[in-house]
């Protein structure tokens, strides 16, 4: 599987990590499941994910502020909120702190969520032929020394 089509799911409740993987890989995703959030930035710190979908109240790591770490680890990582908690406050601090997408469980279809999730890998690979395009145009005008 292409590393950058992993997805980090990351929710203190194992039946809906089973039934997002399941959508997941049914969309042609890799996911890695995890059930505790301590675990959470030594796994993307190991890993390749460039996607996560993160849960908010979860015990011992509120999901907003493991969102606020990720960001600081690395700002290009694309984090999903699927949370239970229903409130505007939610989603807007979601947003302000630098989640893409946020979507509440329990999901009535699957089809928005993993349409996001199909736009975050969009949004990964623009920034990646923006790079590669960068340096291309970067060697074509470096002079050489004669």
């Amino acid at each position: 599987m292409n590393p950058t089509r992993m997805i980090l799911h990351v929710d203190d409740d194992p039946q809906i990590t089973r039934l997002i993987a399941e959508h997941l890989h049914n969309a042609g995703y890799e996911v890695t499941s995890l059930n505790d959030p301590t675990q959470a930035m030594k796994e993307l710190i190991s890993s390749q994910h460039r996607v996560i979908v993160l849960d908010i109240d979860m015990p011992r790591i509120n999901g907003l502020d493991l969102l606020q770490e990720i960001k600081a680890y690395d700002g290009g990582i694309q984090v999903i909120m699927l949370t239970g908690v229903v409130t505007l406050t939610t989603v807007l601090r979601s947003f302000r702190l630098g989640a893409e997408a946020c979507f509440f469980k329990p999901l009535l279809t699957p089809e928005p969520f993993l349409e996001a999730v199909h736009d975050v890998f969009g949004k990964i690979d623009r920034w990646w032929a923006t790079l590669e395009d960068l340096s291309h145009r970067r060697h074509q005008h470096t002079p050489t020394l004669a």
